[in-house]
């Protein structure tokens, strides 16, 4: 991976439409060849005459809407690029930021000082993640479709090996509650790496599941969902929001004090990969090849044009806003900052 050199500014041209490999006139005569020649010629004119202006690659990028969470005049930073598919931020109480690059199997840590490390490797081509009160690393641990517990000395503990007696389809995203109880959902997609695991689909649906603060009692909580993926919850752990990616809506719910979901809400037609929230209860969502940014009722408030993955709040003052973005991670300065488990 390549550190970002400060401010990147990306040029992207048109989307220029290719022209048939024969147009059908070039199989008559020659002067039809050069009729349709100029016709072909003054359309393309024409198409370039109302052309949107250049965009800037979203490096540099910087909001004007002044209601935004995002700090006035601050500008989306790429902070380092090279990775295969990154993914899972989480971040600790210090500021630093554990994300994944999950084909080639590595947990990296962005520290609160702005650099870049393997944390460890391999991890269970773990995918979403998030800290507990202790220091933990909980991870989604997809190689075997687990939930594993990783202390700061890189020791592993699964929490979570299978369901009523078969494997979850792939933990995806892990939000924890104040009391230490877990919500876990679990999409089905097929890996590469599903070597020892195997490809077969053992559960009968899509879900999300709670796990006790005690890991003895493994609940589902959803089952109405296509497809579930992102999940945050408010600090206060009183609401849960989860997305269902495939149907592209994201729902909010009242958490019970069993980690049973009453009131499931619409929240917003966002469908999400990950999802975070800030100290305002925004939420920011991966959606349609951008951060959706929504207030707390729902309504999008700003977007930023970068093609995200998923997002937490990190930095040593909480107030960086930390992207994964594929191939690359960026980052840009909030108003806002860090606010309960990310």
């Amino acid at each position: 991976m390549t550190p970002g050199k400060g401010l990147t500014n990306l040029i992207e041209g048109p989307k220029i439409v290719p022209m048939p490999d024969e147009p059908y006139c070039l199989s008559m005569r020659r002067p039809c060849f050069f009729a349709c020649w100029l016709v072909m010629i003054g359309f393309v004119s024409a198409a370039f005459s109302q052309t949107r202006p250049i965009r800037p690659g979203p490096a540099g990028w910087a909001t004007t809407n002044p209601t935004s969470p995002i700090e006035p005049g601050a500008k989306l930073q790429k902070l380092a690029d090279g990775f295969s598919f990154t993914e899972g931020p989480t971040s600790d109480e210090k500021g630093n930021i554990f994300f994944i690059d999950q084909p080639t199997d590595r947990i990296l840590e962005w520290s609160a000082d702005g650099k870049l490390t393997t944390w460890m490797h391999p991890c269970g081509h773990s995918n979403g993640m998030c800290l507990d009160s202790h220091g933990n690393l909980i991870t989604c641990a997809d190689e075997m479709s687990q939930l594993w517990s990783i202390t700061p000395d890189k020791k592993a503990t699964v929490l979570i090996k299978d369901f009523n007696g078969k494997l979850l389809n792939g933990p995806n995203d892990v939000w924890i509650r104040p009391d230490g109880g877990m919500y876990i959902t679990d999409p089905f997609y097929k890996r590469d790496w599903w070597k020892q695991r195997g490809t077969a689909k053992q559960q009968d649906t899509e879900g999300v599941y709670f796990l006790s603060p005690d890991f003895k009692t493994l609940t589902r909580v959803v089952d109405d969902f296509e497809k579930p993926n992102g999940i945050i919850g408010t600090p206060d752990g009183m609401i849960l929001y989860v997305s269902d990616i495939q149907a592209g809506h994201t729902y909010s719910y009242t958490i019970q004090p069993d980690g049973s979901l009453k009131d499931k809400k619409l929240f917003n037609n966002f469908g999400s990969d990950g999802m975070t929230i800030d100290s305002d209860g925004n939420v920011y969502t991966s959606s349609r090849g951008a951060l959706q940014i929504s207030d707390k009722n729902g309504n999008l408030i700003d977007r930023i044009p970068v093609n995200a993955a998923n997002c937490c709040f990190g930095g040593a003052d909480g107030h960086l806003l930390f992207i994964t973005a594929r191939r690359e991670i960026y980052g840009i300065r909030m108003r806002t900052k860090r606010v309960g488990p990310q």
